[in-house]
């Protein structure tokens, strides 16, 4: 997809009602500082678009990206972040969750798990939780520019391990840094959002 236009059209709090929109959206998820403001922003062809931080646990809301008029891509706020309370905690998992469960336009849910690590248990109990509300989530293992080329294929391995996948689960190795990857996710995204052609 070519961005002509991009906008921050829907920011909701924990206490916000989950918007009808009229668009398709596509979902992000992922632990805090998992790189996912930078993925958006790379996807999003913007420098920073999405805040990126380096403290963990900047997005606390759920931000619904306008492109084009055509889709909404939807960043979700980061989980497992050790410095949230637990109350915290709990009021942002209620509004993903509501958000999974109310959301009509939702065609899609990604996961983002770096690629260095194995899957946490944070990482494992969320894709449970992603199918549990009936997606099956497309994995996106980022950060691939942080490991060299002869371990990707051990480390992709290792993600998919961890979390369970099966062998027609979809696993994405991406660097927003090189923007390795942002292609072939595209290709996916358009392919959940665009209407088929006839």
């Amino acid at each position: 997809m070519v961005i002509r236009k991009l906008n921050l059209d829907i920011v909701i709090g924990v206490t916000s009602a989950i918007p009808e929109t009229e668009f398709p959206e596509v979902a992000f998820a992922g632990k805090s500082n998992v790189g996912k403001s930078s993925l958006i922003n790379a996807l999003m062809n913007r420098k920073s678009y999405a805040r990126t931080s380096s403290q963990p646990g900047k997005t606390q809301t759920i931000n619904f990206y306008n492109i084009n008029d055509c889709m909404y891509l939807v960043d979700l706020p980061g989980y497992g972040y050790a410095n949230a309370n637990e109350a915290v905690k709990a009021k942002w998992g209620k509004m993903i969750e509501k958000y999974l469960r109310i959301s009509k336009q939702l065609k899609q849910v990604f996961l983002l798990i770096d690629i260095r690590h194995d899957p946490s248990a944070n990482d494992k109990m969320m894709y449970d939780w992603i199918v549990s509300n009936g997606f099956k989530p497309v994995i996106i293992a980022t950060k691939l520019d942080k490991i060299k080329r002869s371990q990707i294929q051990k480390n992709v391995k290792a993600v998919r391990t961890g979390l369970g996948l099966e062998k027609d689960d979809i696993l994405i190795p991406v660097s927003s840094e090189t923007k390795q990857g942002i292609q072939e996710l595209w290709e996916l995204i358009d392919s959940y959002v665009l209407p088929e052609e006839e």
